[in-house]
This record gives structure tokens, sequence and C-alpha cells, in this order.
């Protein structure tokens, strides 16, 4: 018999009140399994963001507890790919680990590696200015990469992007996912998107957030434009879709 594994992150009736007084999550219960590519879907200003800062460890709850596996390696992906405007790809991606007292020498190929793996080697050299806006969210995805995380945390990285970028870039991550074994929470508001990128949803209520409902989508790889195009895909859609206009309420 298999020994159960230890949640990689886990959310204990977690609360956060602003000081200004807006409790902008209340009684937040949720668990992140190792391996697996968790979606937190909710409406505009539910707090989803706010959760993703605290799994980070950039805010601390006011009620309850946010625990993580002592030690594991995290990169985070915010909604903007906050570049370095100044630096090329290379040492925006390098950041990391120059930051941790790493010497460029000593990281050149973990930080080309993290490069190769989005598709960026022939823009290594390359300004952000002189990349499109999906190309900067792959170097702010290769910077979460450099440091080998085991638990990838993004939030809402291709909203801004246009359909076939996003779509592109959805394809990318599922492929990274599987590849470096990675343990995903990925927020967004797109029902769409969290089917098809994710083995579980959590859809999150308005605020104060909490979580209302959860949902298994344990279709298998490859998904691709016929799963999209499934009955199955559909109905996870539309259950998903309740769900969020139950927590709109």
């Amino acid at each position: 018999m298999t020994e159960a594994r230890a949640p990689l992150l886990s959310f204990r009736d977690a609360g956060l009140r602003w000081p200004n007084g807006v409790q902008a999550l209340s009684g937040l219960t949720l668990q992140v399994e190792p391996g697996e590519f968790l979606g937190l879907l909710g409406p505009s200003g539910c707090g989803k963001s706010t959760a993703l800062r605290l799994a980070a460890g950039l805010e601390r709850p006011t009620s309850g507890r946010v625990d993580r596996v002592e030690g594991v390696r995290l990169g985070v992906v915010f909604q903007e790919p906050t570049l370095m405007p100044w630096a090329d790809v290379f040492d925006n991606v390098r950041l990391p680990l120059r930051l941790a007292g790493r010497r460029s020498v000593e990281v050149h190929d973990q930080v080309m590696s993290a490069i190769e793996r989005v598709g960026l080697a022939e823009f290594v050299h390359a300004y952000p200015r002189e990349l499109s806006g999906g190309m900067r969210m792959r170097v702010s995805i290769a910077r979460a990469l450099v440091v080998r995380p085991a638990l990838l945390l993004l939030d809402e990285p291709f909203a801004a992007l246009d359909e076939i970028t996003r779509g592109r870039l959805d394809d990318d991550l599922r492929r990274l996912w599987r590849e470096e074994r990675l343990t995903v929470v990925f927020v967004t508001h797109s029902v769409y998107e969290s089917v098809y990128l994710s083995t579980r949803v959590a859809v999150m209520s308005q605020r104060p957030g909490r979580i209302v409902a959860e949902v298994d989508v344990d279709a298998p790889d490859p998904r691709d434009d016929a799963f999209r195009a499934s009955p199955r895909y559909a109905q996870w859609c539309l259950s998903l879709s309740a769900a969020l206009r139950e927590a709109h309420r």
C-alpha cells in the first residue's frame, strides 16, 4: 500500500482583513496535493490574488493558517511580467539567482535551460521593448522556472493577451507542468481556461473569499482542440459556470 503524501500547500480556515477594515478572505480552506494542477476560479475582486499572495508568503493571514511544506522551492508569476527594461532576457531570467548571490558564470547553463524551455533561446540578448506581450510573459515564466521550483504559483498571467497567444501559452504551460513534474496553482476568472488547464478547479465566492465548490477535471493528455470540442469539456464548463454564478450571489 502506497503511503499518502502530505499536501504541498494548505489553507486552514484562513482569513485576511486589510488595515482599512475590508475582509478579503474568510474561512478559506483548501489543500494542494503534490503534482496537481489546481485552477483557482472566481469572480473579480473575490480574493484570488490575495490567496495566491498568502500562498507565496507575501502576506500573512489575520486568522487561520497557511502552511507550505518546509523547504519547498517556490516560483511566482504575476499578472504583469515586471521585467527590468534595461536588462536583456538572460539577465532578467538570472535575477533570482543573482539576488541569491550566485555568479553569472556559475548559473549560465541553468539560466539558458530555463530560457530554452519557454522557447526563447533565439532572443536571449533581446530587451523587453523588443518583445511581444506573449514573449515578455514567457520571460517571466522562465524567471520563475530558473530556481527549479516544486510549486509554481501563477496569478492570471495570460489575461491581457489575445486569444491565440493565450491558447498557445496555455499549451506550453501544460507541457512544462508535465515535463518538470511541477505542482501548479493557477488563478483565473476564465471557466474555459480553468477546465483546459487544470486537474482540479476550486471555485471562490464573492468577497470575503472562500471555497464554495471543487470540480475534478480528470481528462487525460493530450488536451488539444479536440478536447475543447468534446462533450466532456462542455459539461465541465457548464458545471463550473453554474458554480461561478452561485459564487456571485
